[in-house]
């Protein structure tokens, strides 16, 4: 181990293969100096013990490992006092689980300017109550295959809106207008991206190239203007485009 500097932020990889230990500690060595590595865990049990004992700010986590996935963590304590950075080379659905839960990750092969960025936003953000909450959401779909809740960040406050509430997403340039019945978040996310992390739901359609609303929550729609009346008195815009297609959804 090395010994402590309070000036740096204190980090322990964790990964079943020693090969992939050793390249990722090479890498924080050259490229991350802000980072003071004080150990190297091949398994979580093992990575548990030394949290515990050594209280990290930040794990660097593989996901996959046998016996307990990386994400599987949270499962051994009752509070999560340090940062998780992710390591991962996973499919797209899992990666999608990290986007909405807002957890980082690091895809391999290892991109320096993406680690770079993580243990920026590490050195950063120290507010173990968003991290918890993160990591609980992302746990939940990992788990569970299923994306309940989500995270949103308006205003640099953290929100988890689960997803059956949501309404409607307007874009405005570059950030969203997420509807609920009663509040409005503004995220610096595009309607693309929502598009993609909601593709497997079947209950929200892309109206217009500035609005995806959530059928739940349709009141009625006017075929000559082309709008359609939501829940909370949000009125969203139908393309003559999506006119036929929309039909068919609410046939």
């Amino acid at each position: 181990m090395v010994e402590n500097n309070s000036n740096k932020i204190r980090a322990i990889i964790v990964d079943d293969e020693e090969s992939a230990r050793d390249v990722f500690e090479n890498l924080v060595t050259r490229y991350c100096p802000e980072i003071e590595l004080i150990a190297k865990c091949s398994n979580i049990l093992d990575a548990v013990e030394v949290i515990k004992n050594s209280k990290p700010d930040v794990v660097f986590l593989d996901i996959e490992m046998p016996k307990y996935a990386g994400y599987e963590i949270v499962d051994f304590f009752e509070e999560i006092e340090f940062e998780i950075i992710f390591v991962t080379a996973y499919d797209k659905y899992a990666l999608r689980a990290f986007e909405i839960s807002a957890v980082d990750y690091l895809l391999k092969p290892i991109d320096i300017d993406r680690l770079k960025a993580a243990v920026s936003k590490v050195k950063n953000r120290f507010d173990l109550k968003e991290s918890q909450q993160r990591l609980s959401i992302l746990n939940e779909t990992l788990k569970t295959n299923t994306l309940k809740n989500i995270i949103v960040i308006d205003k640099g406050y953290q929100h988890i809106v689960p997803i059956g509430e949501i309404i409607a997403i307007e874009a405005q340039e570059s950030y969203c207008n997420v509807y609920l019945k009663d509040k409005k978040y503004i995220v610096s996310k595009n309607l693309k991206y929502y598009e993609n992390v909601f593709a497997e739901l079947d209950n929200f359609f892309r109206t217009h190239k500035s609005w995806m609303i959530s059928k739940n929550h349709i009141v009625n729609y006017s075929k000559s203007e082309l709008i359609i009346n939501l829940s909370g008195e949000i009125i969203a815009k139908l393309s003559k485009y999506k006119k036929i297609e929309f039909e068919e959804l609410i046939a």
